[in-house]
């Protein structure tokens, strides 16, 4: 079997994407939401290119595309990510997985062979959970763990989950037969763009997921009094927003005192009857927190806290703290780590190591099976925006280390 082209696999990669980006709601932004026209039209595209890859198309209740090159057993590797996108997103996060898949057996298509085991490439739709305030349903149900209860949530445009599956010409009922059967999946590997900047920092075109972070969201909320900004002595106030800027500065803080292990983040800021000549009365925030090592944001959310706790005493407010959400980490398999830098370095690339930030349907798969990932150099680390972008080039030394891994794997 012949030597796969780097190079001419990274330019066929960036085309696809190209052209899959080409599908969107809007014709000057990327959106390509859940059981949309646009999902229906990307997912035609999509399993158009698998039959061109000699990959035999299936699609399940909740719309994954299923590409199959049948192999020596019924044990089968996984590859997949998905081809939903954020409101004007970018077009590398998610497809340029799929994408690589499809060029990775087709290699083994094309030269008809067969290996010890099957390869199935999965384009899910479900992972940025833009429509529904749901996320990893496609994911899920491949892992066998979809939730029916989540069929009754109502999307952005009053349509729940249920209804929007019929519309998209598929039955709910049918669900449970997305399921992969643990003596089926034997792994599940996904190859994406790093949505940060470490690689491009450390000047490497690839790298290995030791894990997918685990992630806390803390409601905090302040209630001081409302007072005339300019009657009340600062003495006397008792100002909820300063309370709030006081622990998000707190936040930046404990978060770099651990070197890199937790980072937090408030993204939204809540400030009711806000006026410029009016001292605020009330301020809510939410605070993001992930980290490879969940003992680590465990430790980190109790130290906070009580930080929070003793800036809202010293100031005299009112607080409620809400922990919303608490994801655990999902570690990626040692063996398979291995074999991903083992395939990097047959590239000629030198295979750092790193956690994953985001969350990504290896955490609804790994419910299934032991799970990999493998990171792309992407620049300026910049995702979910327009000007995402990941070089033919370093997607082309992917799709070869892609191909290198599954040449070698014992599954």
């Amino acid at each position: 079997m012949s030597e796969p082209d780097a190079d001419a696999l990274g330019e066929r990669a960036d085309t696809m994407i190209r052209t899959l980006g080409s599908i969107s709601a809007e014709p000057n932004r990327l959106i390509r939401q859940y059981l949309t026209p646009e999902h229906r039209a990307a997912a035609d595209l999509i399993g158009s290119w698998m039959r061109a890859a000699k990959l035999e198309v299936s699609e399940d209740a909740l719309g994954t595309v299923r590409g199959h090159w049948a192999g020596a057993t019924k044990k089968r590797l996984l590859i997949g990510s998905h081809i939903d996108t954020v409101i004007d997103g970018g077009m590398y996060d998610g497809p340029f997985g799929v994408v690589a898949g499809i060029l990775a057996a087709e290699h083994f298509a094309a030269a008809g062979r067969k290996l010890g085991f099957g390869i199935d490439v999965l384009a899910f739709g479900d992972e940025e959970g833009v429509r529904f305030p749901t996320t990893l349903a496609s994911s899920m149900a491949c892992a066998g763990t979809f939730d029916v209860a989540r069929l009754d949530m109502t999307g952005r445009d009053g349509v729940t989950l249920r209804d929007a599956i019929k519309q998209y010409g598929k039955n709910p009922d049918d669900i449970p037969a997305a399921a992969y059967a643990r003596d089926v999946a034997a792994a599940y590997v996904e190859v994406h763009i790093e949505q940060g900047p470490v690689l491009e920092y450390r000047s490497q075109p690839l790298g290995v997921v030791n894990a997918i972070a685990g992630q806390s969201y803390l409601n905090v909320e302040f209630l001081g009094e409302a007072g005339h900004a300019g009657t009340v002595p600062m003495m006397l106030r008792r100002d909820a927003l300063a309370g709030a800027a006081e622990v998000i500065l707190l936040a930046e803080r404990l978060a770099r005192e651990t070197k890199g292990e937790v980072v937090a983040t408030v993204g939204h800021l809540r400030i009711p009857a806000a006026a410029s000549n009016v001292i605020p009365g009330n301020v809510a925030l939410i605070v993001d927190i992930r980290s490879g090592s969940d003992k680590a944001r465990h430790q980190f959310v109790d130290a906070f806290k009580a930080e929070i706790r003793a800036v809202a005493g010293r100031r005299e407010l009112g607080l409620t703290i809400t922990q919303t959400r608490d994801v655990a980490t999902t570690p990626c398999d040692p063996a398979l780590q291995d074999g991903i830098a083992d395939a990097i370095r047959a590239v000629g690339g030198e295979p750092l190591r790193l956690a994953s930030g985001a969350g990504h349907d290896g955490t609804a798969m790994a419910k299934l099976c032991p799970i990999a990932m493998m990171f792309v150099r992407c620049r300026g680390g910049i995702s979910h925006n327009p000007a995402e972008y990941a070089s033919p080039a370093d997607m082309g030394l992917a799709i070869g280390a892609l191909i290198r891994f599954i040449e070698n794997a014992k599954l």
